[in-house]
């Protein structure tokens, strides 16, 4: 889906209390950008903010970070978020938003920057074969979010390839997968704050995949380190 310009996206997000302007700077002081230090959780591709402005502040005891990667796709999450606190009479201070490209996320976070959970949403499917590496769960990326994860990865979609492959792809990447259907919305205990993209598949009848991932101990950490090196080295290549 091709996204209209919008030139007022980024003064405004600009002027944004709560938006980080240089995610770089902050590497390796995340807990510093907020009031309280909390369990910090991550949610990568935040779209137009569906989700973040019902997970943070209906979750005041942890500290979130939403990222996209289009300005004219975060500046509407601004705003949901800053409708959702005001309706709830909230003081806005548990979340940030920010401008990045996933595939370089080591560039803004250190290993010190510890997460407590990371969500992804209804990513993008790349089901073309030459560009699955850039899917968010393909291993390469997964390994980035492992080496700065104490807690989970809570993952949905709509696509069914993408889903199945992913079922692979994290075990290979460090991970063991703890929760796993191919239908969530049958079962009501897994179910979480839905989507823009979600509410309008489950009108349309499409089964939601989710999943639910946690760092493998028994995976060497020496086998990581060269998975990651091999990341970062295709990264490079792809600027």
């Amino acid at each position: 889906m091709r996204i209209r310009c919008k030139p007022w996206a980024k003064p405004e997000l600009e002027a944004c209390p709560f938006y980080i302007s240089d995610p770089k700077a902050c590497k390796g002081q995340w807990q510093a950008q907020f009031p309280k230090t909390q369990p910090l959780r991550l949610e990568l591709g935040c779209g137009k903010g569906g989700f973040i402005a019902q997970e943070a502040p209906a979750n005041p005891e942890y500290n979130y970070i939403a990222i996209d990667i289009k300005n004219e796709m975060l500046v509407l999450a601004k705003r949901k978020l800053e409708a959702a606190y005001a309706e709830q009479q909230l003081p806005l201070d548990n979340v940030r938003i920010m401008i990045d490209n996933i595939m370089y996320l080591r560039e803004c976070f250190a290993e010190t920057d510890r997460l407590d959970r990371i969500y992804i949403n209804f990513c993008n499917p790349w089901p073309r074969g030459k560009h699955k590496k850039r899917r968010l769960t393909h291993p390469r990326q997964l390994v980035q979010y492992r080496m700065l994860l104490d807690g989970e990865i809570w993952f949905k979609t709509d696509d069914d390839e993408l889903f199945e492959e992913s079922l692979e792809y994290f075990p290979e990447a460090g991970f063991r997968i703890t929760t796993m259907t191919r239908d969530l919305h049958s079962e009501p205990t897994l179910r979480y704050f839905e989507t823009e993209h979600e509410h309008m598949f489950d009108e349309m009848g499409k089964k939601i995949k989710f999943l639910i991932a946690e760092p493998d101990p028994s995976v060497p950490e020496e086998s990581l380190r060269e998975l990651l090196q091999y990341s970062e080295k295709y990264s490079e290549r792809k600027r």
